[in-house]
């Protein structure tokens, strides 16, 4: 298994993903209270070294996961995605042909 990276590493990227996704208002929204809420009630004192903590790390370094992946997939989605039915017309300059102008006709006649 590989070893993860440490719990602030992890909060600070999915804060990082949070402002991505909502903007600079990002400390306003439920999303990051819960995200802060968890990260201080899991951290790690001298008195105690418990499993669920180690838990609550591989679940917020799957979440940071889950989040990146999200917005990679958006970006590729809207960079890659058809943009719906082309016209014939459209559809011939893609690959370099033209139309006939008028029936029975060759097209590049004018």
């Amino acid at each position: 298994m590989a070893t993860l990276s440490s719990p602030l590493r992890v909060c600070r990227g999915i804060l990082k993903e949070l402002r991505l996704i909502q903007g600079p208002s990002y400390k306003q929204s439920l999303a990051y209270n819960y995200v802060m809420d968890q990260f201080r009630k899991n951290k790690v004192t001298g008195e105690r070294y418990c499993r669920a903590q180690q838990e609550a790390h591989h679940d917020s370094h799957t979440y940071l996961c889950l989040l990146a992946s999200t917005r990679n997939h958006l970006f590729l989605h809207n960079l890659y995605h058809g943009k719906g039915e082309r016209s014939p017309e459209e559809v011939a300059g893609l690959v370099g042909l033209r139309l006939p102008t008028q029936p029975g006709g060759k097209g590049w006649e004018k």
